[in-house]
């Protein structure tokens, strides 16, 4: 899909894991990225989230 990349795309762009990029979108913490059966789709200009643990957000909205 042209303006989409995969979740392993995402994390070799952002420097973190697949999995982590997964968790992400999961919680609605990366905007516009869209679940197709077993995968994740993300906006090639979507900006990385940040996971702030210590908030009581998990995500910047």
């Amino acid at each position: 899909m042209n303006g989409y990349i995969t979740a392993q795309e995402a994390a070799d762009k952002w420097g973190i894991t697949p999995r982590q990029v997964q968790i992400l979108c999961k919680a609605n913490c990366v905007v516009g990225a869209i679940r197709l059966g077993r995968i994740w789709i993300i906006p090639e200009d979507a900006e990385k989230a940040t996971n702030n643990r210590r908030k009581e957000e998990y995500c910047n909205d």
